[in-house]
């Protein structure tokens, strides 16, 4: 049959690299697939490869509406680029796979002509029974002549139960007792016993779509896919993939398999999920996801704070390696360097604060422009109604001295409120600890002082107040600890000479005289 010739084009010239990530529109995207998808981007742009896009939504009971606009929007933010898929088009298209049903069928036929797969009518309780009866039952070739299917029936019974509408399922026929070999670019040659794999249903008549298993093979197929880089966790359908290829006579176009290790809890065994975010307090999806049916909404990583630069590099770490001590690598540097055999086989611990770190680290590396145009609307959202917003050059200011204390660019609020609003209460420890029975005498001749001072940047100010304090040979600490908790209302902040040089001098006495009014 012509769909099933073999490209003459593959054996004349070397194969074109590509890759495909290919995520069920079941819900939110995981942070494992995110990385997933990050491996195959880099080693696609690595080789000068294709990267393409295609939605699995052949579980038709599991489809959550929404979940394919996120996906698209999550590596949109990412910055992560698809050469082809849903959203762009391509020579492969359609990048559903629920638009491929015609495409699917031709193969499920030619299966069955060949009898390499056959027609199961088991209902669900029927198989029930059997789990129930049977110890460790699977459908395979020690079972599946006591069961209800095409084996077993007259070809007449099969047919008419097939024209009255009953529904069933086509199972692949697996031989026992052979040694099926899957090469691992990561794990190495991998071998397995034939008779531990079941026949595991390919379609399904009550949708009309294939499972995963087909599809996927199928799709991998026709699209010219060089490289399948996917999570451990389908390590355990590698080796049925290896006898599709066979039965559908692809062996030699078959691409090479990489499975990534597992991205694994922060602490103690077993794979990440969202249970341990939710108990630690970190995201495990790329977005915000709201879920449709319980209304129930999970954070994200974009909502949090995390820059999309700082979520790359922490992912490309977790797994692999760029052969050296770096930490710190741009997108371009990730591509240049990456390789599957520097990939790790043992799961990696998903240390979310080291993602925080990376994203304080890449907070640095931004110009304090870019990070105050971050900031903007926080410090809108933060400083309430009647909030006159400062020039953009005064918050830059603000930025570039306390950027470096933050992990998140919604923490500099925390760290500059002061800088905006006047305090509207003093922390009481500091007061306690630092107000004597002299600092409002000492504040008073401060501001004296001050009115004096015509030149009001840091550097005059400093000299200003302190050539006073030598003068008067009054103690530096006592009066610059009062100074502080008048301008800030607590005992944080940057160097307060740079504070008062931002806030200006009218504010800077208001500060002062209202600290005297209300601590005496």
């Amino acid at each position: 049959m012509r769909i099933f010739a073999k490209n003459i084009f593959y054996f004349m010239f070397q194969r074109k690299i590509s890759v495909r990530f290919a995520p069920s529109p079941t819900g939110p995207l995981h942070i494992g697939g995110v990385r997933t998808a990050l491996y195959n981007y880099l080693f696609a742009k690595k080789n000068g490869g294709t990267f393409i896009l295609r939605i699995e939504d052949t579980d038709s009971q599991r489809f959550v509406p929404g979940a394919e606009e996120y996906i698209i929007e999550s590596f949109n933010w990412l910055g992560i680029t698809f050469d082809e898929g849903p959203h762009k088009g391509g020579q492969y298209g359609p990048y559903r796979q629920s638009e491929r049903k015609a495409i699917y069928r031709q193969y499920v036929d030619f299966l069955l002509e060949q009898k390499l797969a056959y027609i199961a009518f088991d209902t669900p309780a029927e198989l029930e029974t059997q789990r129930n009866e049977i110890p460790n039952f699977q459908y395979d070739a020690s079972t599946r002549l006591s069961m209800r299917n095409s084996l077993t029936l007259p070809h007449k019974e099969t047919q008419a139960l097939m024209d009255s509408g009953t529904q069933y399922v086509v199972r692949i026929k697996i031989e026992p007792n052979q040694i099926i070999q899957v090469n691992d670019l990561i794990r190495g040659e991998i071998s397995v016993n034939s008779s531990i794999i079941d026949d595991k249903v390919l379609y399904k008549s009550a949708d009309g779509l294939p499972t995963y298993h087909l599809a996927n093979i199928v799709d991998d197929h026709l699209m010219e896919i060089s490289h399948v880089i996917r999570g451990e966790e389908w390590l355990p359908s590698a080796p049925l993939h290896v006898i599709l290829y066979k039965y559908l006579g692809w062996e030699d176009t078959m691409p090479q398999f990489a499975h990534l290790p597992l991205l694994l809890k922060p602490e103690g065994n077993g794979k990440l999920s969202k249970r341990d975010g939710d108990r630690l307090g970190f995201p495990v999806f790329p977005l915000q996801w709201r879920d449709p049916k319980t209304g129930e909404t999970s954070s994200g990583y974009r909502e949090t704070g995390y820059l999309p630069e700082a979520v790359i590099n922490f992912l490309a770490l977790l797994g692999w390696n760029p052969g050296d001590d770096r930490e710190i690598l741009s997108i371009n540097e990730l591509i240049e360097n990456f390789s599957l055999e520097k990939c790790s086989k043992s799961g990696a611990k998903f240390d979310y604060k080291k993602g925080e770190w990376f994203n304080h680290q890449y907070i640095q590396q931004k110009s304090n422009e870019e990070i105050a145009g971050l900031f903007l609307p926080i410090l809108e959202s933060h400083a309430g109604a009647g909030f006159a917003c400062p020039s953009i050059d005064k918050i830059t200011k603000v930025v570039g001295l306390v950027k470096e204390r933050v992990n998140f660019v919604k923490d500099i609020w925390n760290q500059s409120a002061f800088f905006f609003v006047a305090p509207t209460a003093y922390d009481e420890k500091t007061v306690q600890k630092r107000w004597k029975e002299d600092s409002a005498e000492r504040l008073k001749e401060l501001i004296t002082l001050l009115q004096a001072v015509t030149d009001f940047s840091a550097k005059n100010t400093e000299q200003t107040v302190m050539s006073w304090i030598e003068a008067n040979t009054y103690h530096t600490g006592n009066i610059m600890n009062v100074f502080r908790l008048a301008l800030v209302g607590e005992a944080k902040g940057p160097h307060i000479f740079d504070i008062t040089e931002i806030i200006g001098k009218e504010e800077t006495i208001t500060r002062i005289k209202k600290a005297i009014n209300e601590l005496g």
